[in-house]
């Protein structure tokens, strides 16, 4: 950095920090010129450099005159010279160096809660994600310009002496002091080194309020910082105030001034350090104005000031431990200045300031952004999901509603009759044919055709009670599996698992309804033949055998009655009756027989139909409402990456 005095003693000339205009003037009156060409490229260049310097003259005149908060001597008494934006510096740029593991934390951070957003934007509203938004923004801005520098704000009530303070640090005239209030209009800065231009172009800090100290051995100390002089935080005027809540949302860190009178007071704690509790490590608290305490009320009065403090929830870096920074100090009479200046020095060259500063800032959006994500209804690993009960209770709610089990009913009783008809006696199938064709309108032929009817699809619809009956319980089934699966989430992400349940099941009654009229229908047709077992030709022979021995034992007997053949009674009677009784018997013998397989095929008929039903429900309701808890799932893991480490402060400045 080059060093630049309040006046050039050889040509007792006031520098403003244009050193160029200074190296031209003394160039033009004495110091050596080129010949020739060169001489002329001098002449052009310097008529150029006279245009520019005087248009930036008459541009820091006119800003001056409008300006009332920076104080600058006519005379030239005061040791600063501006910092012009981009004079001397990168731009606020520079390489950035290793990260330490601190920084790549915080970008790990970053990252996770950058996934976050993104997950929740169609799950949350956009005010609810603008804090953490917000903090992304301004972590980009501030990574992407100078890590070498350190920017703090001096902040404090009305007649606190922060732009006192800000002289004495500084060791020079710059922020204007007085019993005026306010004194301080706008944001002023001072940098001890080149490279800031970017870091004060973000704080939308002029270059008319843009200052550098003197080279000396106090401020080579605090090389690297930019110091910021902020208006009173409880001034008047509310432009005021806005300057105080900008700058303070960008600094890296932030000097609170306090005064004896006015340490307690509620906007400080309730606006400012109360709701900052968590920027401890970048925190500052200073109790200005001690010389005005006798005896041991300074000690008290900080006492007090720390007690205040706790009650905000700051913690205190007392004892080596990492925190808020508490000291005493009179900025009139420089008594604590220089331990201050010290501690500044110190927290500048760790350079870790803005790092710790963005963490924080990471930790209460994620601090305000806990109730929408943390569940502690759920416990395990696996985080919230239907439970096989409840997925249970779902499926059978739906072949409930579905009539899985009157289908397989259906199916056993239409086996058993099927069963009947092959292995009962001629007779009694003879009866039965007799019987329907002389009342075709009963009630079995009614049901019959009813079955019939439906396997066709030209039945009638459903009667309307038991349509209304089915939606009610497929209705009742969604809502209980969904109150199972948000059980303990956070409301808005129960409110989406909700949602999603409720869409799927939207067509699940008509569809529940295709699969009665299909798969249903064609288990409960009689006419549909049922598989039949290995034992049933045997059976179906036995019949026949019992039915032809009944035949010949009364062609034998009727043969005798003609007098065809010898009259023997008794055998043809024993024939007969071994007809008769053997016949019922074989059908009797089937009939219990067949219970077995009747009624496995009635339950494969009703797991078919339940599997259905299943596989239905699970297709509109489960799946997608499994899927909403997965995406829950992974932005809970997003926030708990965002959130590690948030708890407990890091041990940097200890």
């Amino acid at each position: 950095m080059t060093a630049v005095t309040d006046r050039d003693h050889t040509g007792d000339r006031w520098d403003d920090g244009f050193i160029a205009r200074s190296r031209h003037r003394s160039t033009r009156k004495g110091g050596p010129r080129g010949t020739g060409t060169r001489a002329g490229d001098a002449l052009i260049d310097d008529a150029l450099l006279d245009a520019a310097l005087l248009a930036n003259d008459l541009d820091e005149e006119a800003e001056g005159g409008r300006d009332g908060d920076v104080s600058e001597d006519a005379d030239g008494d005061e040791a600063v010279v501006r910092a012009v934006s981009g004079a001397g510096s990168d731009g606020g740029k520079a390489p950035a160096p290793p990260l330490s593991p601190e920084a790549q934390a915080l970008r790990t951070r970053l990252d996770a809660l950058r996934q976050l957003v993104g997950l929740s934007r169609t799950r949350l509203d956009g005010k609810t994600l603008a804090e953490a938004g917000r903090v992304l923004d301004e972590a980009a801005a501030r990574r992407g310009l100078s890590p070498q520098h350190t920017v703090v704000a001096i902040a404090g009530a009305t007649g606190s002496g922060k732009s006192t303070l800000f002289n004495s640090l500084a060791g020079v005239q710059i922020s204007e002091t007085g019993l005026r209030r306010p004194t301080t209009a706008a944001p002023i800065a001072c940098s001890w080194s080149d490279g800031a231009a970017g870091l004060l172009d973000r704080l939308e800090i002029p270059g008319r309020l843009r200052r550098r100290p003197r080279e000396t051995s106090e401020a080579e100390v605090l090389r690297g910082m930019v110091l910021v002089d902020l208006p009173d935080l409880d001034s008047a005027v509310g432009a005021h105030r806005d300057h105080v809540d900008r700058v303070l949302a960008l600094v890296d860190a932030v000097v609170w001034v306090v005064d004896p009178e006015k340490y307690a007071d509620a906007v400080l704690h309730e606006r400012y350090l109360r709701p900052l509790a968590g920027h401890a490590e970048v925190t500052f608290v200073v109790l200005n104005q001690v010389d005005r305490l006798p005896g041991d009320a300074a000690d008290l009065v900080l006492d007090d000031l720390r007690r205040l403090l706790d009650d905000d929830g700051i913690a205190l870096g007392e004892h080596g431990d990492p925190g808020a920074t508490v000291l005493g100090l009179s900025a009139l009479t420089g008594e604590g200045v220089g331990e201050l200046r010290e501690l500044l020095g110190q927290f500048t060259q760790e350079k870790g300031a803005a790092t710790r500063r963005i963490s924080a800032d990471v930790d209460r959006a994620a601090g305000r952004l806990r109730p929408l994500y943390v569940a502690d209804g759920h416990s395990g690993p696996s985080g919230p999901e239907i439970g096989e009960a409840a997925r249970a209770e779902f499926e059978d709610r739906l072949a409930e509603a579905v009539g899985a089990y009157a289908a397989g009913l259906a199916a056993e009783r239409a086996w058993r009759r099927n069963a009947g008809k092959a292995c009962g006696t001629p007779w009694l199938r003879l009866w039965r044919w007799y019987e329907s064709r002389r009342a075709p309108r009963s009630l079995a032929s009614l049901a019959l055709m009813s079955a019939k009817g439906r396997g066709s699809g030209t039945s009638a619809a459903a009667p309307p009670e038991e349509e209304v009956t089915a939606r009610q319980r497929v209705e009742q089934a969604v809502r209980t599996v969904a109150d199972e699966a948000v059980a303990g989430l956070p409301d808005p992400w129960a409110q989406a698992v909700r949602e999603t349940a409720v869409r799927g099941a939207e067509r699940l009654p008509e569809a529940l309804d295709e699969l009665a009229v299909t798969l249903g229908a064609a288990v409960a047709v009689p006419g549909a033949k049922p598989p039949r077992p290995a034992w049933w030709p045997v059976a179906v022979l036995a019949q026949a055998a019992m039915t032809l021995v009944q035949i010949f034992g009364g062609l034998w007997l009727v043969g005798q009655i003609v007098g065809v053949l010898e009259p023997k009674l008794l055998p043809p009677v024993l024939f007969m009756a071994a007809g008769i009784v053997g016949g019922p018997l074989v059908e009797w013998a089937c009939s219990i027989a067949a219970r077995g397989p009747a009624r496995r095929y009635g339950q494969d008929a009703e797991r078919r139909l339940r599997q259905a039903a299943a596989g239905c429900g699970r297709a509109r309701v489960l799946e997608p409402v499994a899927a909403e808890l997965l995406r829950y799932r992974e932005v809970r893991e997003q926030y708990a990456a965002v959130a590690a480490g948030g708890t407990k402060l890091s041990t940097t400045r200890q």
